[in-house]
């Protein structure tokens, strides 16, 4: 057979390194040689002799959901083989932590990570109980880190002199170090759109970076199991 979709764009090639890896814009392949984290549901295809097992539903197992509090479980992959993730055609992204970095990251954009890194679930300093808690995953460790995100991310710089105010349904994730707050003003456009004009925004002070996607949240599909 001939024909577009059998071009070298599409075609998967031979893995040349282990681990995690961008596949194409809308895909992370994994050479697992052990084990391995993904959400759950994230799997399309793998190959080789590879187990997939629900990672349990404790603290331990859940990563929380921005403004709901909802939880992503998670599954453990284990054996030798190649995976492939996605997430409703979300664009991907690799972060990779080094001894020392520390990355607060919204569970929602979590696809896959390495065993290597650590993870703890955190209550947003400074926000307290809005919409049932505002929870977010602080990676540390040594490994990479898969993320999804809905359209193109803007990665905004934070300074002292310019703190950033993001909308709590749009914030991907930030660096350590950075201050946390909520900041209350009246929108016409949040009126316009049948609000009470009242917005809320997390402000992020101090020296760093903050990870916003272009777009706010959309009404969750329920998971299948």
């Amino acid at each position: 057979m001939k024909g577009d979709l059998f071009s070298s764009r599409h075609m998967v090639h031979p893995a040349t390194a282990p681990g995690m890896t961008i596949e194409n814009p809308k895909c992370v392949r994994y050479v697992v040689n052990g084990e391995m984290l993904a959400r759950q549901g994230a799997m399309i295809a793998y190959r080789g002799g590879l187990q997939f097992e629900r990672k349990g539903q404790g603290v331990g197992g859940m990563l929380k959901r921005a403004v709901t509090g909802e939880g992503l479980p998670l599954m453990t992959v284990r054996g030798q083989g190649e995976a492939w993730f996605a997430h409703e055609a979300h664009n991907c992204f690799i972060v990779e932590l080094e001894p020392g970095d520390e990355f607060t990251v919204n569970g929602r954009n979590v696809l896959c990570f390495d065993p290597s890194l650590s993870y703890r679930i955190s209550t947003v300093k400074g926000v307290g109980i809005v919409g049932g808690g505002l929870f977010n995953s602080v990676f540390t460790g040594h490994g990479k880190l898969g993320l999804v995100c809905e359209g193109d991310p803007l990665v905004i710089p934070v300074s002292h002199q310019y703190p950033v105010y993001v909308d709590t349904d749009a914030v991907v994730g930030w660096s350590a170090g950075l201050a946390t707050s909520l900041h209350r003003s009246q929108s016409v456009g949040s009126m316009l759109r049948g609000g009470s004009g009242e917005v809320v925004q997390l402000v992020l002070q101090g020296e760093g970076f903050v990870v916003v996607r272009p777009s706010e949240a959309t009404p969750q599909k329920p998971q299948q199991h």
